[in-house]
């Protein structure tokens, strides 16, 4: 059993990141869902990028590491916006043996640190999804792993952003399937 830290997405902690979360629970991981919102969701992602913008980006990531440096985890993990805190502790606290990176990844240079030679990072992502392709994190995940065989960048059919998340209409109940089995692996191999 390994414990994880799962950095929610911009529509907040959803009935979907939380079912989420309880597969890998049933898988028997010990998972943490900290609420970087205080219980608020939004029934869009427009919707909830204004309240991020309202909380500053900063902020939001600040609270997640200090969430994390309560109870820390074997990994750490995010979707979408939850990948800007979950990477952060990745390249800041020592320790952290794996990185789960769903719909998102931050090129390791515009944080602070670097991803540590060694720690297992996997990144998940759709193959047309405006936000993972056309804003650079496929391409920058994609240079990283190159250079970095512990990144893996798996890219999935479709163009649903959130399509890990069963609460929203991106949900792709086929392909959560395959990232739960390899986040389960990867779990299982951490630990």
């Amino acid at each position: 059993m390994s414990s994880l830290t799962l950095f929610h997405h911009v529509r907040g902690l959803t009935p979907g990141v939380r079912e989420l979360a309880e597969r890998l629970r049933a898988a028997g991981h010990e998972v943490r869902t900290p609420d970087l919102f205080d219980g608020r969701t939004f029934a869009s992602i427009e919707e909830g990028f204004t309240h991020v913008q309202s909380l500053g980006f900063d902020a939001v990531t600040a609270r997640g590491v200090a969430a994390f440096a309560e109870h820390p985890t074997d990994a750490v993990g995010g979707l979408s916006l939850g990948a800007m805190p979950a990477q952060t502790v990745l390249q800041t606290v020592p320790g952290v043996r794996a990185g789960i990176l769903l719909h998102a990844f931050i090129d390791p240079e515009q944080l602070d640190g670097t991803l540590p030679a060694g720690v297992l990072v996997h990144v998940h992502g759709a193959a047309e999804d405006p936000f993972f392709v056309e804003e650079g994190d496929l391409d920058a995940a994609r240079a990283w792993s190159a250079a970095h065989p512990e990144v893996v960048v798996t890219v999935h059919p479709g163009s649903g952003h959130l399509f890990t998340d069963s609460s929203t209409e991106d949900f792709d109940p086929v392909e959560t399937d395959a990232v739960v089995a390899d986040m389960t692996t990867l779990l299982d191999r951490v630990g």
